[in-house]
């Protein structure tokens, strides 16, 4: 009887391993990227954030949330096969900002494993200097 139930228990083991399935991941190049400090006359900052599908099915990026209105991304919106690589671009509009230290935060939703939270957060950050007195007594000129 132990035998007939050890040899039930291994069929089973061995069906699910051999009908396992096989899930996108996403792998970003890296996960921040720093605008340094730039001025408030250039507060439009733009960046590109690389990632490559590590899994072993086709990738779909199905959704990207910015932390605000002033942080716009553009993704790809067709399948990215295993071993494939695509680009997400990050667009920081300052326009009407006070200066300051920022980090927006990019969610990047994806179709991993189904009943589970696949996403990957991204962050751009920089630092938006104030236009200087000098910098704007030139303007007026």
């Amino acid at each position: 009887m132990k035998f007939k139930t050890m040899m039930i228990v291994l069929a089973c083991l061995f069906t699910m391993s051999a009908t396992a399935k096989k899930y996108p991941v996403i792998k970003f190049e890296k996960t921040t990227i720093d605008f340094g400090t730039f001025s408030q006359d250039n507060p439009v900052q733009t960046c590109v954030f690389k990632f490559t599908n590590v899994g072993k099915a086709k990738l779909a990026i199905t959704y990207v949330h910015t932390s605000c209105g002033c942080t716009v991304a553009d993704y790809p919106k067709d399948f990215i096969s295993p071993g494939g690589t695509g680009e997400i671009k990050v667009t920081y509009d300052g326009t009407g900002k006070l200066p300051g230290k920022l980090k927006k935060t990019i969610q990047v939703f994806y179709n991993g494993k189904p009943n589970s939270e696949d996403l990957v957060r991204i962050y751009v950050t920089g630092d938006m200097s104030a236009v200087s007195s000098k910098d704007l007594s030139e303007a007026k000129k």
